[in-house]
């Protein structure tokens, strides 16, 4: 039996090198961050899509837009991102939007409205 030639990049016991397994440990830090920005940027073209809505409907700024959907997710307790998908899913199908949600955007929309008539400091 001839004698297997030594992994340089594993110990003699059969564990990986300390540079092998710090490599390994962000690699598998990468593809998680990797995936996390996937997610964002598939959340971020979801929420421009109901800015542009609310944009279209009620004559505002894509900030005053944002602002918008943000103060309205806080209000109805529910993601952001979930806000964004009912508006988009409301403005495509006319299906009604979910109660709290519908509360949540008339009150932040009514909030701006009041700001909208203050002067500037």
């Amino acid at each position: 039996m001839t004698p297997q030639p030594s992994n340089p990049l594993h110990r003699r016991n059969g564990t990986p090198h300390p540079a092998v397994a710090a490599r390994d440990a962000r690699a598998a830090r990468l593809e998680v961050e990797l995936a996390q920005l996937r997610q964002a940027v598939a959340s971020h073209a979801v929420i421009d899509q109901a800015i542009g809505v609310l944009i279209c409907l009620h004559q505002i700024s894509a900030d005053t837009g944002f602002t918008v959907l943000r103060v309205a997710s806080q209000l109805a307790n529910t993601k952001l991102h979930t806000v964004a998908e009912a508006v988009i899913t409301w403005a495509q199908i006319h299906q009604r939007l979910p109660a709290p949600i519908k509360e949540a955007l008339d009150e932040a929309l009514r909030r701006h409205a009041d700001t909208r008539g203050t002067p500037e400091s």
